[in-house]
């Protein structure tokens, strides 16, 4: 008799633990999209004119932001895909955009194919620095972004409009690198307001031909920051690092080159 009390008892307390770790682990968006992991966040993907360098940076409230949202090829264009993201839509949008096709072309083809446009958000910019930003209808809000020559800023859940007019100034007022322009739009991003929900996870990626170690590849900035109380201060922290690489990087691959001149 007490073991079957026992017994009862247990299975009382791990049905509880069941419905408890159900109601939280679950987002309760599932129930309204019947889609899990919503990736709510802001981003920047853009273009330097001068040196043809094209990257992205993405803030999040989600694990490992970097792992999804930036996508990237040197000569070719850079993508984020974002929302109730389509990540195909990141190697689609580079094989189309590589094929000639516009970012606004890339936008609709990507848009046909899918069976849940309205839940997308996207932004893409091209090798000549045309540029366009999506953001479907039931993307959750604040949703929203804006675009211009060598730039497409975008973002979901954020704590206002604020969050994407500060990137967009901040990013067009800043001098220096690609690199040092897309972080100090993702702090300006931040400082007004950012992910509603909060801080996680942040990524920075720049590409260039041949600017990768050794030359052999075209990743001239590749960080990610997956989980941090602080991704913005973290990622700061690992973009000076990366920044003394790459011009490292650059100044050997110019030596081996015989470019000696260059390379001072």
């Amino acid at each position: 008799m007490n073991l079957k009390i026992h017994i009862s008892k247990r299975y009382l307390v791990l049905i509880a633990i069941f419905i408890i770790i159900s109601h939280f682990s679950v987002p309760s968006l599932y129930a309204q999209t019947g889609e899990y992991k919503v990736i709510s966040t802001f981003s920047i993907v853009a273009r330097d004119p001068v040196t043809g360098e094209l990257g992205i940076t993405v803030a999040s409230r989600f694990f490992s932001v970097g792992s999804v949202v930036p996508w990237a090829k040197a000569n070719v264009g850079a993508v984020a895909t974002q929302s109730f993201a389509n990540t195909s839509f990141g190697w689609r949008g580079l094989e189309l955009l590589e094929k000639g096709a516009s970012p606004e072309e890339v936008k609709e083809i990507l848009l046909r194919s899918d069976d849940n446009p309205e839940r997308r958000q996207f932004g893409i910019v091209s090798s000549d620095g045309n540029s366009i930003t999506y953001t479907g209808k039931e993307c959750l809000p604040w949703a929203g972004g804006r675009s211009g020559p060598n730039y497409a800023i975008q973002g979901n859940i954020l704590a206002g409009e604020s969050v994407v007019t500060s990137m967009e100034k901040t990013f067009l007022e800043t001098k220096g690198t690609l690199a040092e322009r897309l972080y100090a739009a993702l702090l300006a991003g931040d400082e007004a307001g950012g992910d509603a929900r909060g801080k996680q996870s942040a990524a920075l990626l720049v590409v260039k031909e041949n600017a990768g170690y050794g030359g052999y590849n075209d990743r001239a900035i590749d960080i990610r920051v997956d989980d941090h109380p602080e991704p913005f201060k973290e990622l700061g922290r690992l973009l000076d690092y990366a920044q003394m690489n790459y011009s490292w990087n650059e100044a050997w691959t110019l030596f081996t080159q015989k470019k000696f001149d260059e390379a001072l």
